[in-house]
């Protein structure tokens, strides 16, 4: 009996510890999709471009101009806009875009999965290559390896992307041939191949439309591996600096003193122990290449939510700008709490706090 009502005790205290972490995670969540809301709320009232004259022109009558910011709500105390645009933001509309007139959310639900793709293929990339670098830059540590895998790194993240991407495709496409003109599929296959996902390379896949497929791979490869290569430069320092922390621990000498062997030890036991806070810095860089491919996709006319929002800036459509901002931020503090949410899941030591 006094076995069961310990048991019930743990039973309730490991419940009511996930009911608080559940709440807590809410509550993160809650508190910083509104403090994004209010940070996009008031650049948009603070910069200097009315959203009237956007729409009905700078030679717009006067009573024009007034019916039209009467219709859009400007004439409202800033409390009762914010209300309304927070409820608005929570319901994925955020108005009519000037530039394209569509609903900007139906102009992100095309754009964004271009942006998604993009930012996937290059993380693999990025992961692919850098966990071995980084690895393997640990091991050999203070050799000439080590140094060039930092110098790599250290490129990566002082050189400018759309540098990088000037200077590629003068070479690889200008020069050498070696890949598509910009753009995400060839004008041949824009009005024949049908997308269902939005995903190009995966619909092509699936539909085995492999001309289109390996049109479509290549006007992706190069960007995509300029963003692999910013990731890359991330990613593999974290793995060096998770590399290096764990092949000083006691587990690690203690190995080496059975007789296991090295390539086991660093591979099995260091980086399995190291993976765990390597996914959150994975997640953590996809999310930066999400927000971040905004002068990739720019320089390379990829159709995705970078370039949509950069067009509608210089065209004044602040409801695009905002819309496709307040998408981006959202799935970034959404990467960020699974990140977090994952770290607790696999790593045991902060499943008690």
């Amino acid at each position: 009996m006094a076995e069961t009502r310990t048991e019930a005790r743990r039973r309730g205290a490991r419940a009511s510890a996930v009911t608080s972490a559940i709440a807590r995670f809410l509550v993160i969540a809650v508190t910083t999709y509104l403090g994004l809301l209010a940070v996009t709320f008031f650049i948009g009232r603070v910069i200097p471009i009315d959203p009237v004259l956007a729409i009905v022109g700078d030679r717009a009558p006067a009573h024009v101009v007034d019916r039209t910011r009467e219709e859009m709500g400007l004439n409202l105390p800033l409390y009762q806009q914010f209300f309304i645009y927070v409820k608005g933001a929570l319901a994925g509309e955020f108005g009519t875009s000037v530039l394209t007139t569509n609903p900007v959310m139906t102009d992100i639900r095309r754009a964004f999965p271009a942006t998604m793709e993009l930012a996937t293929l290059g993380t693999i990339i990025g992961s692919v290559i850098g966990v071995p670098l980084g690895v393997l830059a640990a091991v050999k540590r203070g050799s000439i390896i080590d140094q060039i895998v930092r110098v790599i790194g250290l490129i990566g993240y002082s050189v400018p992307i759309f540098w990088l991407g000037l200077l590629a495709l003068v070479l690889f496409y200008a020069k050498l041939g070696w890949v598509a003109y910009p753009g995400r599929i060839d004008i041949t296959y824009e009005y024949t191949f049908t997308s269902v996902t939005g995903f190009f390379l995966l619909d092509a896949l699936w539909q085995r439309q492999w001309d289109v497929f390996r049109d479509v791979f290549r006007h992706i490869i190069l960007p995509a591996s300029l963003l692999g290569y910013f990731s890359l430069a991330y990613i593999s320092r974290m793995t060096r600096s998770f590399m290096l922390n764990e092949l000083s621990q006691e587990y690690v000498a203690a190995a080496r003193a059975k007789g296991l062997s090295e390539t086991r030890i660093i591979w099995r036991h260091a980086l399995r122990n190291a993976a765990v806070p390597l996914v959150t810095v994975i997640a953590l860089s996809y999310a930066g290449l999400l927000e971040g491919s905004v002068l990739t996709e720019t320089v390379f006319s990829w159709p995705g939510l970078g370039l949509y929002i950069t067009n509608s800036l210089q065209n004044a459509d602040m409801n695009a700008v905002l819309g496709g901002t307040i998408v981006i931020g959202s799935v970034f503090i959404a990467l960020n709490l699974f990140s977090d949410l994952l770290y607790r899941t696999l790593d045991p030591r902060t499943r008690a706090r």
